[in-house]
């Protein structure tokens, strides 16, 4: 019994970090910063750069597609790129809002 018991909870924990992970994505859209968010995607480079380096405002990531805003979880990996149309590659977390940055490059 305490066998059947350890063999299902083994099965359990791999089956939930299995559901957990998400696959990247390639998304196209705007670094921003979180205080304007979507408002600034296409028009506001320098205001952008001002928000996040001066300003303390953290980057934010605007899917061009949907208009939604992601809290980036590894911010590093978008400076650099602030005000700027790009496209990521990304493993987003739905439940936290938020994307991590695999690569980042000029959209086209």
């Amino acid at each position: 019994m305490k066998k059947t018991i350890a063999l299902l909870v083994a099965v359990l924990g791999v089956a939930s970090l299995s559901a957990g992970a998400a696959d990247s994505t390639k998304i196209t859209g705007w670094v921003s910063d979180s205080m304007c968010g979507a408002k600034h995607a296409g028009t506001g480079a320098a205001c952008v750069k001002k928000c996040i380096d001066e300003m303390g405002s953290a980057p934010v990531f605007v899917d061009e597609a949907k208009k939604a805003v992601w809290t980036i979880d590894n911010p590093e990996a978008v400076k650099g790129f602030y005000g700027d149309h790009v496209t990521v590659t990304a493993t987003a977390d739905g439940d936290k809002k938020s994307v991590h940055i695999d690569a980042i490059a000029a959209a086209k």
